[in-house]
């Protein structure tokens, strides 16, 4: 009897500490507040009007609110297995987001990965957020967020190159790609590197659809800088008709190129940043050439209280008459651990067939200047 129960003791113990090693985690964040804006439009189209000023209930002043699982399982030797789920949702309205298809929404538009960690860095398949965004993110104060930041100048370029925001599918870089496969190496001396290639899985054609993207990053002593790479063949306006229309197949051709160089230096609780960037399809120079200047300054006051800002020109190299220029300045408070309230300001001057937005998901009409103002809240779960 007291061998049975000893034996039933090391399995306990073994089964308990065979499920201390994986996890799964349910989180989210919902972000919602009062928008005000000057001018607005229905659509990011070159042919949308201006239909005055609006008030709304809008989701995303700071990043779109969404929820997702994660999960990771210790396999022994420093290596671990895991995957991700996320999506995002409109809070105003319950919605989920956007994909890839042109006016589709999917469950996990941001994040639906397996992947493998260890010694060797990182590597995820799947659906993600790519490297470049992260690189964005690091080098501008306003850190690439949904209102007046580094993300909504770059948003600025594709919306200047025809991107209708139906889908996901940008003409100039991507925030996410489909099929993706991404390597993170683990840092050297505060430097690291980043790789992604995306199969496109066109039958007929090997580079229809694919992605290619390079990040170099160094972070220490307060300084990030970073490089970034990427091009893509086959994207926006192609999967407007893909695979609808076979009389247009992939031809394989590189017609999504973007490069991007910034940094952000921060000390006693002040940063600054700076960055530029260049956007074109390099089939069609011609018709899509973007230049992308910006700069940032920011001031931690206390561990619950920060206020930054960043300025955002945008340039059409074909066009000189083309042109924007915004700023945008905000605050958050930390409320608690998981909950801030945030204000936030901005301004936006465009020229000729310019549409930067200062919000996400918020229009403007081309050559239309806008002034946006939006309070709200942010809470983690």
């Amino acid at each position: 009897m007291k061998l049975k129960s000893s034996i039933l003791a090391v399995l306990i113990v073994f089964s308990s500490a065979a499920h201390a090693q994986s996890s799964v985690t349910l989180y989210g964040v919902l972000d919602s507040g009062l928008l005000y804006q000057s001018t607005s439009a229905s659509t990011f189209l070159p042919t949308a009007r201006n239909q005055g000023h609006s008030y709304q209930l809008k989701d995303g002043g700071i990043y779109s609110s969404y929820w997702g699982m994660k999960g990771i399982e210790d396999i022994g030797g420093g290596y671990k297995i895991t995957f991700k789920l996320q999506g995002t949702f409109n809070t105003a309205n319950g919605k989920s987001g956007l994909s890839d298809t042109p006016g589709a929404t999917a469950i996990f538009n941001q994040f639906a990965t397996i992947g493998a960690t260890g010694p060797f860095g990182t590597f995820d398949a799947g659906r993600q957020i790519i490297p470049m965004i992260y690189a964005m993110a690091e080098t501008d104060v306003r850190g690439a967020q949904y209102f007046g930041s580094i993300l909504t100048a770059w948003l600025g370029i594709n919306q200047a190159a025809g991107w209708p925001g139906t889908s996901t599918n940008a003409p100039i870089g991507a925030l996410y790609d489909s099929n993706a496969l991404v390597y993170n190496s683990p840092k050297f001396y505060g430097a690291s590197l980043a790789l992604e290639y995306a199969p496109g899985g066109v039958a007929g054609q090997f580079q229809g659809g694919t992605r290619e993207s390079a990040v170099l990053k160094y972070s220490n002593y307060g300084l990030n800088l970073s490089a970034v790479y990427y091009n893509g063949h086959d994207t926006n306006p192609f999967p407007l008709t893909y695979p609808a229309a076979p009389a247009t197949p992939a031809t394989g051709q590189s017609n999504n190129r973007f490069y991007y160089f910034g940094a952000m230096y921060t000390i006693s609780g002040f940063s600054v940043s700076a960055s530029y960037g260049i956007g074109k399809n390099p089939a069609k120079s011609n018709t899509a050439d973007f230049e992308m200047v910006s700069g940032g300054l920011g001031y931690q006051v206390n561990p619950y209280f920060k206020i930054t800002s960043g300025y955002y020109y945008l340039k059409d190299r074909n066009h000189s008459a083309n042109h924007s220029s915004e700023i945008a300045v905000g605050a958050e408070y930390n409320l608690s651990p998981r909950t801030k309230m945030y204000a936030q300001v901005g301004y936006v001057d465009n020229k000729g067939t310019m549409n930067q937005t200062i919000i996400y998901g918020a229009p403007v009409a081309p050559g239309m200047s806008t002034t946006a103002a939006m309070i709200g809240l942010r809470h983690n779960f």
